[in-house]
């Protein structure tokens, strides 16, 4: 049982007012700029200020329903009551809220039960009509593991250390970690600490990246010498272990069409050490026509839902819809269709998503193997959040002709 005290309670109510009310606000950014902001609360503070924060986004819906009304701007005291006594955290002065009565509230949440699948994991009803029609039965056991927290895991830089190594080196910290068996670089924290003021982190030694999602530059199977596109780089976390993967040898060509994203890659390849990474902005056709037929490997991972990763971004829940995710299919489709042509015969490449949706995932495989003939499965891969870390989809295809 926490105890939590006016202050916080108070930094919680601007953090959830900005990441619902706000446009483009992510709960990421909003949490790290309030823990900024507030540098005299101690590391228990912090602690339970991001896990409130979290579990609220998280639980909105159930709580919409404990509170008997939709989160307002005037109202998110009225949330944050609903969460204290559903959870039962010790708050000494609930008079402090402004009156809000908690006596519905405290029988709605006696009871126990809750009316409909949507409140009971807190997704929006249509998300709950879409993963029962695409995943069947299996929806709610991987909806529940959507509802825990994430693990922190770290990707151990190979290009200067080994996971078992980054496991001591990050003990000199006081930070406790262990490594995870089948995932050779990866490395998992006991609890939650803040490893980017560790000595670990400056000199390069590991990344943040989640167990599921080091599969991918497994899965892709480059060697050392390739010439690989990375075709929706971001920030780089897969290009960085591509690099890793390739000892630094031969040519990784980094794309997006963000030059904020690529200029961050920058900064962490330097960090990481990574030497054979070349970034270059989408900013027409013509920057992917210049590398058709030029690679040997090519990574797509793909814009999606992001269901895979709710356990992390649990605000996207709120922000996306079923228009978006029918845009997304479509944009997919398209970037199977146009970058693949980047690929020279008999090279290889990974289609993956971070979304758990057939629809977005083997379908959209099916669907361009269908209309390409001179590609083939070699085989894929999915990953479901209830088997602990992200969920995630990788399909291996080579082109032939």
């Amino acid at each position: 049982m926490e105890l939590i005290h006016r202050n916080l309670a108070i930094g919680i109510h601007d953090a959830l007012q900005e990441t619902f009310f706000e446009k483009n606000k992510y709960a990421d950014k909003v949490i790290e700029r309030l823990l900024k902001a507030n540098r005299k609360w101690g590391s228990q503070d912090r602690a339970v200020v991001s896990e409130i924060f979290y579990n609220i986004i998280r639980w909105k819906k159930r709580l919409e329903y404990y509170m008997g009304e939709g989160v307002k701007p005037n109202n998110i005291y009225k949330l944050i009551v609903a969460y204290l006594l559903w959870s039962n955290t010790n708050y000494k002065k609930f008079e402090e809220f402004g009156g809000i009565k908690i006596a519905d509230m405290v029988n709605k949440i006696k009871k126990g039960t809750v009316p409909t699948k949507a409140i009971e994991f807190s997704i929006p009803d249509w998300l709950a009509e879409t993963l029962e029609k695409e995943l069947g039965p299996i929806w709610e056991r991987e909806m529940r593991a959507l509802n825990e927290r994430a693990a922190t895991v770290l990707r151990a830089n190979s290009l200067r250390t080994t996971a078992k190594e980054l496991v001591g080196e990050l003990s000199h910290d006081n930070v406790v970690s262990f490594t995870i068996k089948n995932y050779p670089d990866a490395v998992q924290l006991e609890e939650k600490k803040n490893v980017f003021l560790t000595s670990a982190f400056k000199d390069g030694l590991f990344v943040v990246q989640d167990a599921t999602s080091q599969k991918i530059g497994y899965f892709l199977d480059v060697k050392e010498g390739q010439r690989v596109v990375d075709a929706c780089a971001g920030a780089g976390g897969k290009t960085l272990h591509l690099a890793a993967l390739m000892g630094n040898k031969g040519q990784i060509i980094a794309l997006d069409i963000y030059e904020w994203k690529l200029a961050e890659l920058k900064r962490r390849a330097k960090r990481a050490g990574a030497h054979n990474i070349e970034t270059r902005m989408i900013s027409d056709n013509k920057v992917i026509k210049r590398l058709y037929d030029k690679a040997d490997r090519l990574l797509i991972d793909a814009p999606c839902s992001g269901l895979g990763v709710l356990k992390r971004n649990p605000d996207s829940k709120w922000k996306i819809d079923q228009a978006f995710i029918d845009r997304i299919k479509v944009e997919q489709q398209q970037i199977l269709q146009d970058y693949s042509k980047i690929l020279k015969v008999g090279g290889k490449m990974v289609y993956a998503t971070c979304s758990i949706l057939p629809s977005e995932n083997n379908l959209q495989v099916a669907e361009f193997l269908k209309n390409n003939e001179g590609y083939r499965l070699i085989k894929d891969e999915k990953v479901m959040p209830s088997e602990g870390y992200d969920g995630f989809y990788m399909a291996l295809i080579e082109r032939t002709a």
